[in-house]
């Protein structure tokens, strides 16, 4: 790269799926990525070592508010959920004009997905999500990985909306919070996410945790993209109801939070967040 190519651009680092800042998953915002290299996209998203770093860019297609690029530190994603909301509310902040009251529509890899403003906390839309059965093997050496007894588990799926993981449920949260998993084991098996239901009379109906060591994130805060199909799932089944809260990010001292609601056909993924860090970047 060019020393001649670099220039100041602006930055915005934003607390996602949290309204106090520094409890929820941050994600850098490059707010105009014009003129950078796929290279020099995956080089800062390294250098940041988030599990996701955004450009946001002119959209190519009319219906589209922005476009947005999502970069993990081992490459690009088609979709993710936290880098979605955390794009959407830098673009906002940042001045963006929407084409329509009340939602804004991003550009990205899976497609158009729509992000809803209404009362004040930001939702997506969540991507179609496709299930597969895991291989046969898979479970027993995702289970000695995670320290988790077979017996403990309910159920488990491949959920794969343009960000693929692995979905293990579980009875209690207590057993979610308890796994101290071995994350050089799990880096060869995928992303894994484990849910379990907290009981009655609990400010969040379950709590999830998602190990990510397989793109280099050992385990990632909070995650909006397996959130999404975790909903579509665990609804679809019967295992949750169409209106929920999720905690997410506890072993970590984060404090998470993802509400989900079904709403006919479109289940909605949605969450506060909060900008900590507005500057420039030199790329």
């Amino acid at each position: 790269m060019s020393v001649n190519a670099l220039r100041p651009r602006p930055f915005r680092q934003v607390n996602v799926f949290s309204a106090e800042p520094l409890r929820g998953n941050p994600l850098a915002v490059v707010l105009d990525g014009e003129g950078l290299s796929d290279a020099q996209m995956l080089d800062f998203a390294r250098w940041t070592r988030l599990s996701e770093t955004t450009f946001l860019l002119p959209p190519t297609d009319a219906s589209a508010d922005y476009r947005v690029r999502i970069f993990s530190p081992s490459g690009e994603l088609p979709f993710a959920g936290h880098p979605t909301l955390g794009s959407c509310h830098a673009w906002l902040e940042a001045g963006g004009a929407l084409k329509q009251p009340g939602r804004a529509v991003q550009q990205c890899g899976v497609g158009l997905v729509t992000i809803s403003l209404a009362g004040g906390r930001r939702a997506f839309a969540a991507p179609p999500s496709r299930t597969q059965a895991p291989e046969p093997g898979l479970m027993e050496k995702v289970c000695a990985a995670l320290g988790l007894p077979p017996s403990e588990v309910l159920a488990s799926s491949w959920l794969d909306n343009g960000s693929r993981w692995l979905a293990v449920r579980v009875a209690r949260a207590d057993t979610v919070l308890g796994l101290r998993p071995d994350h050089g084991a799990l880096a060869s098996l995928g992303k894994v996410g484990v849910v379990g239901a907290h009981p009655d009379g609990h400010a969040c109906q379950f709590e999830v945790r998602a190990f990510a060591a397989a793109v280099g994130i050992p385990e990632d805060p909070v995650t909006g993209g397996f959130n999404a199909s975790l909903a579509q799932w665990m609804i679809g089944s019967g295992a949750a109801p169409p209106r929920y809260v999720v905690a997410q990010g506890t072993a970590l001292g984060r404090a998470g939070r993802v509400h989900v609601q079904q709403e006919g056909d479109t289940c909605w993924v949605g969450g506060d967040s909060v900008t900590v860090v507005r500057g420039e970047v030199t790329l």
